[in-house]
């Protein structure tokens, strides 16, 4: 029997029935990916691939606590079966007690469609929108423009399996378009991107047509110095702040005084206001169009996510509420540590509360400044003030008297997602965005653009 012919909740439960482990949590991950590829206005490649992942926890209770031991392969046949508990089993109790042992999760026996099969994506996902691509291409070599770029859909359908009774299934399905529009002597480029779970909200059409002005304005090229500037940051430049700022807001490395979260003199920054926007930060595993796991899946432990928390529901939460900094992440061993409460992390974030501008609109509204496309090579610099840095990329437009007049040369930025939003003093309309940066780790996001008065363009950059 191969390793795709046995059905994954079968696999989960006979995983469960081997092991001889005091507690044991299995995760099956059935993933399926659709792609196409295409340059200067053709299709390259496509395909699709499938695979499984299976991740077994193994927790033994000993003297001094519980100890837990994790092992994760791919493509385990029958036959690899038990040898990958018992190595689970072995890797436990070759290990000390583990710092976030907790008992594991009880609740519903059986989640919907636990013994059904995985869903799966296929080309067919692309049925409307290849032949929209196709017009497109026709559309820009008229033009005179050359497009590039790649479409990537992936459904992953995820069963977990406890020795205290959970059996709950997540289906997640996550699409990335990402398109470049270059001037046939490569001097100029531009970028949009977009995130979708279906490809039937995206539009080649109206994307062509965006990047299309944006090489209209790359005609006229302008050379500016470093500085702070007047700068509108779209919504992908923003989420791409505002996904490390979650990836930093550890409660236990707030409590214990490492991040710009932790209060001077102890504590935390829990109750203080960030910004004077009345901009909320959440997440909600039920949001619309934006739908992610509803319970912890959490292959290994590590800062405020723990492998005996897998199952453990979770629920809207408001990170930041009108501009009052109110959760930090954490898990049920660090939430008892820092006495937090609990507030795992979720796999989507929103930010709303700002005008219902377009980013047009503010650009209308713009004396002198400047308009991002998106960042990209974002690295911390300083995780005491959360200071990142990183570079502009595709199309930096200088804006004078509410228009566009030209481009300007690329950056390299050195600011704090914190300190934008303290000195932010415009939010417009919220719309999902597809972060460039983070793309292959987090897709789903919510975000308004940004106007900040003074961000910190602290060199030039000679990347396109």
């Amino acid at each position: 029997m191969s390793a795709r012919s046995s059905k994954p909740h079968e696999v989960v439960e006979r995983a469960l029935e081997l092991s001889r482990a005091d507690g044991c949590v299995v995760i099956a991950d059935e993933q399926s990916t659709a792609n196409l590829r295409w340059a200067g206005n053709a299709l390259t490649t496509n395909g699709v691939t499938r695979g499984r992942t299976l991740t077994v926890v193994a927790t033994v209770d000993g003297k001094e606590g519980t100890a837990s031991g994790v092992v994760s392969r791919s493509a385990v046949t029958p036959d690899e079966l038990e040898p990958l508990v018992r190595a689970a089993e072995a890797a436990a109790r070759g290990a000390g007690p583990a710092e976030d042992a907790q008992p594991l999760v009880t609740g519903v026996a059986q989640a919907p469609g636990f013994t059904e099969a995985p869903v799966e994506t296929s080309s067919a996902v692309f049925a409307d929108f290849a032949p929209a691509l196709g017009e497109a291409f026709a559309r820009a070599r008229a033009g005179g423009r050359e497009l590039y770029g790649f479409a990537n859909h992936e459904l992953v359908s995820t069963y977990v399996g406890t020795s205290t009774g959970l059996r709950l299934r997540h289906d997640q399905p996550n699409g990335t378009l990402e398109l470049n529009a270059k001037s046939p002597d490569r001097t100029r480029s531009a970028w949009a991107g977009r995130s979708t779970r279906d490809f039937k909200d995206v539009d080649p059409a109206a994307l062509d047509a965006e990047l299309a002005v944006r090489l209209g304005w790359a005609e006229r090229r302008v050379e500016l110095p470093a500085g702070r500037y007047e700068t509108l940051l779209p919504p992908t430049a923003v989420a791409d702040l505002l996904i490390y700022l979650m990836w930093s807001a550890s409660g236990r490395d707030a409590v214990e005084g490492r991040t710009v979260f932790s209060k001077p003199g102890g504590g935390t920054r829990v109750g203080e206001k960030l910004t004077d926007l009345p901009l909320t930060l959440r997440s909600d595993p039920n949001e619309p169009g934006l739908e992610s796991a509803p319970f912890v899946i959490a292959h290994s432990s590590g800062g405020d996510q723990s492998v005996f928390d897998n199952g453990l529901p979770l629920a809207a939460t408001e990170w930041i509420r009108e501009g009052e900094l109110r959760h930090l992440t954490t898990s049920r061993h660090s939430a008892g540590l820092t006495g937090l409460p609990v507030a795992p992390g979720i796999d989507n974030i929103v930010l709303d509360g700002g005008e219902d501008r377009s980013l047009e609109e503010m650009v209308a509204n713009t004396q002198r400044g400047l308009l991002l496309t998106c960042l990209w090579y974002i690295r911390e610099v300083d995780p005491a003030s959360l200071l990142l840095t990183g570079l502009t990329r595709d199309g930096v437009y200088l804006v004078e008297n509410g228009e566009v007049t030209g481009e300007v040369n690329n950056f390299r930025f050195n600011e704090s997602p914190v300190g934008v939003l303290g000195r932010a003093t415009e939010a417009g309309r919220t719309e999902k965005t597809l972060p460039r940066e983070w793309s292959d780790w987090f897709t789903r996001a919510a975000m308004p653009a940004l106007r900040v008065p003074d961000f910190n363009m602290s060199s030039v950059s000679q990347g396109v």
